[in-house]
């Protein structure tokens, strides 16, 4: 391992440098920069245009010719951990071998493009967990929407548990973060029509229609969307319940209405 620092020290500052980013979202937000983990999760941020910083492996996990034969156009600096550093920075039971340090990327609306003349976009008000908005991610990749839009997030879109719950689906989707206000101001400068799911004065989401430019909002799973939402909607839309709660999980929420928006799009 030619030109290869090791690392076998906890007490290593380099180390320490990176659990800050691992583990505290102010550091993140401060040096435009997030600790990655896992193979997949990588191959997935370069597929997304992200820019690598600093790779790091265990050999004992996972040796020099392997990655490179992985990652054979990645130019970066390679640092090897021994495995009682590496165990102590990642955060999955089950491992690879691999970490990495990225770029952030920009958020912005405006970021925003669109190669559909009628895309859909799902939005989430102020999720409350960073599992949630990974599996809120999730759900957008699988049906394939063409943005997520996160309006007041609470906390930021690189915490670990983010990446993790999302699969990797952070590097697959575009999305942008903003305010309510901005969102929605966003939203009828660019004559896209505005779904509220909300439990009053809402229409069947069977009953809407899905079609046209659209965008579909959902609120937390306690309080649901705020007013704004609401009064700034073209249709406030309901999931009937048929049991005793009145409510599901919001990533479920989502599914729901976001498939059905893309079954009549393929109608």
């Amino acid at each position: 391992m030619t030109n290869i620092k090791h690392i076998s020290s906890l007490q290593n500052p380099e180390v320490r440098q990176l659990e800050h980013w691992n583990r505290k979202s102010r550091d993140r937000r401060k040096s435009g920069r997030f600790l990655l983990e896992g193979v997949r999760e990588l191959g997935l941020a370069l597929a997304g245009g992200y820019t690598v910083a600093h790779l790091y492996f265990c050999p004992d996990i996972i040796d020099l010719a392997e990655l490179n034969a992985m990652f054979p156009n990645l130019d970066c600096p390679r640092t090897s951990l021994s495995q009682e550093v590496y165990r102590h920075l990642a955060f999955r039971g089950k491992t690879e071998g691999v970490l990495a340090v990225l770029h952030v990327k920009s958020h912005e609306l405006d970021d925003l493009k669109f190669d559909s003349e009628n895309p859909l976009i799902l939005i989430a008000e102020s999720p409350e967990k960073p599992g949630n908005v990974g599996a809120l991610l999730r759900t957008a990749d699988a049906a394939g929407v063409d943005a997520v839009i996160i309006a007041d997030l609470l906390g930021d879109l690189y915490n670990p548990n983010t990446i993790r719950s999302s699969v990797g689906c952070l590097f697959t989707v575009p999305i942008a973060t903003a305010s309510t206000s901005a969102t929605i101001n966003w939203l009828k400068s660019k004559n896209i029509q505005l779904f509220a799911a909300s439990l009053e004065g809402a229409k069947d989401y069977h009953d809407v229609d899905f079609g046209n430019a659209c965008a579909i909002a959902v609120g937390t799973e306690a309080t649901g969307l705020t007013t704004p939402w609401t009064e700034a909607a073209d249709s406030a839309i309901v999931i009937p319940m048929r049991g005793a709660i009145d409510s599901l999980n919001v990533s479920v929420a989502a599914a729901v209405l976001i498939f059905e928006a893309r079954r009549q799009r393929s109608l």
